[in-house]
């Protein structure tokens, strides 16, 4: 009993070790939840700040997308300024027309005082525009195959709604690559249509 006790005080102090040294210590993405049904959300975004690259998605640990875009938040840009790491890392797809893009998001504070210019190859500043989207929540390792099914539980929930796509999809993690998989936030999103204001003031 008095090592059972051990072992649960221990897993405790990992989880929550975890827990404040993770995802949580960042800054997040603002939003606002619109409606929410388990899993799935309608959040208003604003206008985010964003720096990004793009290329052939890899392995995480060979993934050069991820270490272009650390290397610019830890001073490779022209006023050499370490920039705060932020959630979630957002991530277009991959399709016949462009490369995987991946970006960072800028911390509000960096972007009132200004936004460090980036000095990397293929790293650049750009706005990621506001707007209203669907959102389904998953846990486990982001890749091909789970974000394929998150998008079509999504799509399929966007129907039943009668919610209509205006944008592209794009998926989103939270959590460093040794986060347990159980632990781990991933969400996959897809930008609505915009409700038209029929109302008159007349």
């Amino acid at each position: 009993m008095i090592y059972l006790g051990i072992a649960t005080v221990l897993c405790i102090l990992l989880y929550f070790g975890w827990k404040f040294t993770a995802r949580n210590a960042y800054e997040s993405a603002r939003y606002t939840v619109i409606e929410s049904s388990g899993p799935f959300e309608i959040r208003e975004y604003p206008d985010l700040m964003l720096v990004s690259t793009d290329s052939k998605a890899q392995p995480v640990d060979q993934d050069g997308r991820f270490m272009r875009l650390f290397r610019y938040i830890d001073g490779a840009n022209q006023q050499e300024q370490k920039v705060s790491m932020t959630t979630p890392v957002f991530m277009d797809p991959e399709n016949k027309l462009s490369d995987g893009q991946m970006s960072f998001v800028i911390p509000q504070q960096t972007e009132v005082q200004g936004i460090p210019v980036p000095t990397g190859e293929n790293v650049r500043i750009q706005q990621r525009e506001g707007g209203r989207f669907a959102v389904y929540r998953f846990s486990g390792r982001m890749n091909q195959t789970t974000t394929a099914q998150a998008e079509k539980k999504l799509r399929d929930w966007m129907k039943h709604k009668g919610l209509n796509q205006s944008g592209s999809f794009e998926s989103a993690g939270y959590d460093p690559p040794w986060t347990p998989g159980p632990f781990r936030r991933n969400e996959v999103l897809i930008r609505l249509e915009q409700a038209v204001d029929t109302t008159s003031n007349d």
